[in-house]
């Protein structure tokens, strides 16, 4: 019998997994790039406050949906293709802003471009969780949560910049030619988990969409998300209404925290087991927005910003290698699906409770009350994922 390899010998890093992280960054480069700045030029064809929530409305709500469906056509038709079919939709969708002359064509054109990026960054991260060494799960979805947090650092600023020196077109432009570079890489991504010699798929197989042993992590990820819908959409407002002013260094902190933390947490989970970190990060995660309630100063906001960056990229990367780890390999399109759905839903219900919350009792309230979400994704991790893990 063939001894396991250690942990060490085990390589994340394969010619598949960087292309993977390579093309993934350029999509959310790019998206990151229009996500602050397409509302404002909605409001250059008219729109208000209520096209840009809109926006960000309907682009969510695309992904949410088609997010399953993409997961079970990636578990029947393959992963390639589902990926470069995403790519050339987000794309598309992408080039055509310059040709939006209406809002209404804008609003469509943003419901288009959601769908492209449900479909490929489900197929993005299903690739990535293919490929990683099972011993290296929860460290390597660290390195894969980086592409994403480094374009969420740059996408936004180098928007913002382009917008203000040279105007809409040069920005659309750069965003799709991003966009254009991944698309053509992840045509030289060789690669593809193919189905034992003669397997079919059964009858039953091709009507679900969800995968059931990925609901256990989606739920507790589900009401961590709630608590990052109030972080991203309402402290920007709560820091100006405390009087403490350039709180992008917060985001800064956030995602530095993130950047060098989740593959080192994800290391340490992968060696002494996720129950010792899950719990910690859940619970960092409801200090973090506590000391929220009474925090006043730049200084205690970015002590914040470190104890919630801890926290999620200790908890989100743990939790997406359990799904991983707990579904059958034929069906780790539909367990991505599932967990990313959870995601985004979390991540809009939340700012739209939360806004809710703010609006009727004011900021303070508001987040006193999301540390309650924290809590419950306590309570769904003891009683229904906790018994489901080995170590």
């Amino acid at each position: 019998m063939l001894k396991a390899k250690p942990i060490e010998e085990e390589r994340i890093w394969n010619r598949t997994f960087f292309l993977i992280l390579s093309v993934s960054f350029l999509m959310f480069t790019s998206m990151y790039m229009l996500l602050p700045t397409l509302p404002l030029y909605a409001q250059t064809l008219g729109g208000n406050e209520t096209v840009a929530g809109t926006m960000v409305g309907i682009f969510t709500l695309s992904a949410v949906l088609v997010r399953p469906w993409s997961g079970n056509l990636l578990d029947r038709k393959g992963r390639k293709v589902i990926l470069i079919i995403g790519f050339a939709i987000f794309l598309a969708a992408v080039l055509a802003y310059n040709l939006a002359f209406s809002v209404i064509a804008l609003l469509a054109l943003r419901g288009v471009q959601g769908i492209g990026w449900g479909v490929s960054t489900t197929a993005s991260g299903t690739i990535a969780s293919d490929v990683i060494p099972a011993a290296r799960r929860a460290e390597g979805m660290g390195y894969y949560g980086i592409a994403a947090t480094i374009a969420m650092s740059i996408g936004p600023a180098l928007g913002l910049y382009l917008l203000k020196y040279s105007g809409y077109t040069l920005l659309i432009t750069v965003a799709a030619i991003l966009a254009a570079l991944g698309f053509a890489g992840s045509f030289l991504i060789n690669y593809e988990i193919p189905r034992k010699e003669g397997e079919k798929i059964k009858n039953h197989e091709k009507g679900v969409i969800l995968e059931k042993t990925a609901i256990p992590p989606a739920l507790v990820l589900f009401f961590i998300t709630l608590t990052y819908g109030g972080i991203i959409s309402f402290l920007p407002l709560y820091a100006d209404y405390r009087g403490v002013k350039d709180i992008g260094l917060f985001f800064t902190v956030y995602a530095l925290v993130l950047l060098f933390g989740r593959p080192i947490i994800g290391k340490l989970a992968d060696r002494y087991g996720a129950r010792k970190f899950l719990v910690p990060g859940i619970l960092l995660i409801a200090a973090a927005l506590l000391l929220l309630v009474k925090a006043s100063s730049m200084p205690v906001f970015l002590v914040i910003g470190v104890l919630y960056g801890i926290g999620f990229g200790t908890v989100q990367p743990i939790l997406q290698a359990l799904v991983i780890s707990l579904a059958p390999p034929e069906r780790r399109g539909a367990a991505n699906a599932t967990f990313a759905v959870a995601m985004d839903l979390g991540i809009g219900l939340g700012a739209v409770l939360l806004g809710f919350l703010a609006q009727k009792m004011g900021y303070v309230y508001m987040y006193g009350s999301s540390a309650i979400f924290a809590l419950l994704a306590l309570v769904m991790y003891f009683a229904f994922l906790r018994n489901k893990l080995s170590n």
